[in-house]
């Protein structure tokens, strides 16, 4: 059985005519007769009744009128839903991404998107950059983004941004002022910093580099799960930190914390997505507007 079938059925049934039906369709004669004695053959029932010249429907028939059109009546929402999904009338978009970018970078974006599509479902999963990068090869997520680069063969990665890192400590810490980040200066911190996984983290791995030591090399006193927590910990004086500008800026201002800028480059923002998913017209429209300029 087919929607051509019942489409054909249901129009002889209106009309109780063969050839009116036959030029309502566009159809021949022979088209619109071999259809219907398909459907009777098949499930072998008679749906109509030859009456002189006319047809009238059988009990069969007219049971079998309304389950043809509630058939009909779905297959032409389900045409109207793929319509309305590739003009952005409705939709989900379910996006992941590390807790800096979504914090601090995503939400005008997400924003101005919602603004742009409101029938547009949005739903954000926050975690470190591994885990996002694990969300998007599960295909959890249809984008993530993420602070840095990620290794996965599975995933394309495109840069979409950056910050810049700053190390943080109290204002009135005895190494506030200090000149220059060196070995020495790093290795008589005590740090607060995210968990390992965390763009973060990996960003302290580097400054500690960068002055030919691991991080191994350093005195860590805090591991914590988000930016706000390792910030407000500093804040307290739990010793130094290594922040992004975006997440520490509010505080610098304030003069809650004090920074020092980092001889490290900006770091950059990933969007990442599946290399083998063909993006739908939802993800794509996200993605082409991101680079759009902010208001």
């Amino acid at each position: 059985m087919t929607l051509e079938q019942l489409r054909i059925f249901v129009a002889v049934a209106e009309r109780e005519h063969v050839t009116r039906a036959a030029e309502a369709l566009n159809l021949t004669q022979s088209t619109i007769s071999a259809a219907v004695s398909a459907l009777e053959a098949r499930h072998d029932v008679a749906l109509f009744d030859r009456v002189g010249r006319g047809i009238r429907l059988t009990e069969a028939g007219t049971v079998f009128l309304d389950e043809a059109r509630a058939v009909l009546a779905r297959a032409g929402a389900a045409e109207e839903a793929l319509a309305d999904l590739a003009g952005l009338k409705r939709g989900t978009l379910q996006l992941a991404a590390s807790q800096t970018v979504a914090n601090y970078w995503l939400p005008q974006r997400l924003c101005r998107f919602r603004a742009a599509y409101p029938r547009i479902d949005i739903g954000l999963t926050i975690g470190n950059t591994e885990q996002v990068r694990g969300w998007v090869s599960e295909g959890r997520a249809a984008l993530g983004f993420v602070e840095g680069p990620v290794a996965d063969p599975r995933l394309l990665p495109e840069r979409v941004g950056e910050d810049r890192l700053v190390l943080v400590m109290a204002p009135d810490h005895p190494l506030a002022r200090m000149p220059a980040v060196d070995a020495a200066a790093l290795m008589s911190l005590t740090f607060v910093t995210r968990e390992p996984g965390s763009g973060t983290r990996v960003m302290l791995d580097r400054l500690a580099a960068s002055v030919g030591l691991a991080l191994a090399d350093l005195q860590i006193a805090l591991e914590l799960p988000s930016n706000e927590a390792v910030r407000a910990a500093v804040e307290a004086g739990a010793g130094a930190a290594v922040l992004s500008r975006l997440v520490a800026d509010a505080a610098i201002r304030l003069g809650t914390l004090a920074a020092i800028e980092l001889p490290l480059a900006p770091r950059p923002f990933f969007l990442l997505r599946h290399a083998t998913r063909r993006p739908s017209h939802t993800v794509r429209a996200f993605m082409e507007g991101i680079d759009a300029p902010l208001p």
